[in-house]
């Protein structure tokens, strides 16, 4: 197949109808290698003991140093002591880890002292806020580990009540403005314990909530034009003096952890797992290009200038999540394990006398400078996960997913039980003032049910301006487009998180077209077109799909005409014994043009069975310029048989209702105008399809379409022309106002202009 795409996104064309461990060798070329013998001295792996030695050592001295400090009674702020939030849940994941490895006894005797002295629960409990706040749910692979190891109900049970608690919020539709997960650290913190909650107790439940928050979340923080994550919404807009992105190193770390953690409990058939490896593989390829040539990752990953120390936390996350992918043949392996040996030995290189990792960035949001003493429990617990992967890089691929530790002996839990100890507070002045600056971004990004939850009313629309139709309901308005992003333009865009959604749109109208990853996620699709509606002069597309409810009105827009199967506003098939034979979704294209004056692509159509005997296939040339509602089509078909066709040119008729809208048809001026059923709440969206009169053979209708049936020569190709308006929107607020519009179009129909 073919692609031409800008910039990095070739990483993630890869089409998600494919197997689910798609090799990177498809997404990524492989580096300029070095003379073998030079290589072979520089890739060589660390021997298996050496690295278990480097990891028992660093997971003794955590230990040590979390028995040293007295336990606080509230855990929040805590960054060095034994405590149930994120920072010592962190290390409690690595260290589960490796105690399925050692079977330590002092390591699990020290972990049930963390579950014991907590009551297996959660911290969060004084407001429903706080009880869905993803840190909050991070010890949950702890008790979901000693669950696996000993099958004591009690163990689970407090965690399972709250995620059942949740799981309506997770869930909850319409999306509403503010998300439950809304930073990036969240990703690695509550879906991992999700997934494994309907891994162990057979409940899909958790991780269908679990992946309908996921995806909202990657819908407001992914950037796929780099193939990262904003840590949150503050900083998508924040930009140096150099114009350079902030992109935090763990931030981003967090999520590729979170990934592999979720991945090894998701089921191998789970529709959305060929999803989730894409975008794994794509920040897989974009991280691997950013290491430093010590081996390790600059805080800000965009800005190494300005952070040029050692910072090991997010390098860490990096290192487990590449050699992760490589033991699990998610990612390939001569591609990404020169990265993965180099990244590993600059991590032993900041390993203190000690014994643990540091260089070890302090708690907090976003990069600050790193002190080569700092450390910190997660940043133990990354780089325990990072040493387990490294070990196994010498063994043979293992197949996801992982299954569950088996159950321990009965003596070996009796004397792996602990008593708890005793707890205190600390918090420091440094600590206390960066937390108060983070509770004030809680307040404003964080979803509340209190205010938000299921049943409650949407946010109030404002009037609309004098002269204009009154917008739809609105659950809420989506942020505002970043500067320099909210003028006029043509563009078109290749949308890998929408299932391979093309979009397509200018000052005055907006389309898509399906692609490859939707066939499998939404069977059966086709090669119709949508029309969205569209209120604003800039483009909004990207940002609406951002939302994660394109279908819901956010001030700039909406998608409400549905396509389903049919030919929605343009799209076409062939004719043939009174039936109609339509291709599946594209299978390449090639981006043409992206504004600002014009945007155009084009796009290829795989070999579809026409009646009995007959295949034939498409390419087709979009183009879309400022200032007109038309988008101008050239389409070619080739065939394995000599002849004409006839193809047939679809409007659906019902889009948005369940009763058909009103077709005009002028066969003598090629004019074809539709005007569907008004929405109370919505409005009324219009088509209309201008069509060479000289290759009109007929207009027909079916159950679902209107047709304009236009005989075709293989190999020649002919030109129509797609239009749609939307009445809420800036240019037509009435059928007589549009048909006026569309009759008075003066049509070039020669291919070759």
């Amino acid at each position: 197949m073919f692609r031409v795409m800008s910039n990095h996104r070739t990483v993630i064309a890869l089409t998600l109808a494919g197997a689910a461990l798609a090799s990177a060798a498809s997404v990524s070329a492989a580096p300029p290698r070095a003379p073998k013998a030079a290589m072979a001295k520089q890739d060589a792996l660390p021997a298996p003991d050496a690295v278990l030695a480097v990891l028992n050592r660093a997971n003794a001295a955590q230990i040590k140093a979390m028995r040293a400090e007295p336990i606080p009674v509230s855990t929040g702020g805590a960054v060095r002591e034994m405590s149930s939030n994120w920072v010592s849940a962190t290390y409690y994941v690595g260290a589960s880890r490796l105690a399925r490895v050692t079977n330590d006894k002092e390591t699990l005797v020290f972990l049930s002292e963390a579950a014991e002295h907590f009551n297996y629960g959660l911290r969060g409990s004084r407001s429903p806020k706080l009880m869905l706040n993803a840190d909050e749910m991070a010890i949950g692979d702890l008790y979901e580990e000693l669950y696996a190891r000993r099958r004591q109900e009690g163990v689970i049970m407090p965690l399972r009540q709250r995620l059942d608690w949740a799981l309506p919020h997770l869930g909850r539709q319409p999306i509403p403005e503010h998300l439950v997960w809304w930073w990036s650290d969240a990703l690695f913190m509550a879906p991992p314990v999700l997934a494994r909650m309907s891994a162990l107790t057979g409940d899909p439940k958790y991780l269908e909530a679990m992946d309908k928050q996921w995806w909202r979340t990657f819908a407001r923080l992914y950037d796929p034009d780099e193939s990262l994550y904003y840590r949150d919404e503050r900083f998508i807009a924040r930009r140096d003096e150099r114009g350079r992105k902030l992109f935090w190193s763990r931030g981003n770390g967090w999520v590729m952890g979170g990934m592999a953690r979720m991945l090894e409990a998701m089921p191998a058939d789970y529709v959305q797992r060929p999803r989730y490896i894409t975008i794994f593989q794509a920040m897989a390829k974009r991280v691997a290009g950013l290491q430093r040539a010590d081996g390790l990752w600059a805080s800000s990953l965009m800005q190494p200038d300005l952070f040029p120390e050692a910072e090991t936390s997010g390098s860490a996350f990096f290192v487990y999540a590449l050699a992760w992918g490589i033991n699990h043949g998610v990612l390939d392996r001569a591609t990404y394990q020169p990265v993965v040996v180099k990244g590993w030995k600059a991590l032993e290189a900041q390993t203190l006398p000690s014994g643990m990792i540091g260089a070890v960035q302090k708690t907090g949001d976003q990069p600050v400078p790193t002190a080569a003493t700092d450390i910190g429990p997660y940043g133990t617990g990354a780089f325990l996960l990072a040493g387990l992967e490294v070990m196994n890089l010498s063994k043979p691929t293992t197949a996801l997913p992982l299954a569950e530790p088996a159950q321990d002996p009965a003596d070996f839990i009796v004397a792996t039980t602990p008593t708890p100890a005793l707890p205190r507070t600390v918090r420091g002045p440094e600590e206390e003032a960066r937390h108060a600056t983070e509770m004030k971004a809680v307040a404003a990004l964080a979803y509340d049910p209190l205010i938000e939850g299921p049943g409650l009313a949407p946010a109030q629309v404002p009037p609309a301006a004098p002269g204009q139709p009154t917008p739809p309901k609105m659950i809420y308005r989506m942020a505002p487009p970043p500067a320099g992003q909210d003028k006029p333009r043509a563009t078109v865009r290749y949308a890998p998180e929408r299932y391979d959604d093309i979009l397509w749109e200018n000052d005055r109208t907006a389309h898509r077209i399906y692609g490859p990853a939707l066939e499998q996620y939404e069977p059966p699709s086709t090669s119709g077109v949508d029309a969205w509606g569209k209120s604003v002069r800039y483009p909004f597309m990207t940002r609406q799909l951002r939302t994660g409810d394109q279908h819901a009105y956010h001030g700039e827009g909406i998608d409400y005409y549905n396509v389903k199967t049919f030919r929605g506003a343009g799209g076409l098939g062939v004719w043939d014994g009174g039936k109609l034979w339509v291709s599946r979704n594209w299978k390449d294209y090639k981006i043409l043009k992206d504004g600002p004056d014009v945007a155009s692509f084009k796009v290829s159509y795989a070999p579809w069975k026409v009646g009995e005997k007959r295949q034939v296939w498409e390419s087709r040339t979009f183009t879309l310029p400022m200032g007109t509602n038309f988008t101008r089509m050239v389409s070619t078909f080739g065939s394995n048989a000599k002849g004409p066709i006839t193809v047939a040119l679809g409007i659906t008729k019902a889009p948005t209702s369940k009763t058909a809208g009103d077709l005009r048809a002028d066969k003598a001026r090629g004019v074809f105008s539709f005007w569907d059923v008004t929405d109370p709440d919505k409005g009324t969206m219009g088509v209309a399809l201008l069509v060479d009169p000289a290759q009109i053979v007929d207009v027909v209708e079916t159950d679902s379409d209107w047709l304009v049936l236009v005989k075709v020569t293989p190999g020649k190709p002919f030109v129509y022309y797609m239009g749609a308006v939307w009445d809420k929107g800036l240019d037509f607020h009435s059928r007589a106002d549009w048909e006026a519009y569309v009759f008075a179009q003066k049509p070039d129909f020669n291919p070759a202009r």
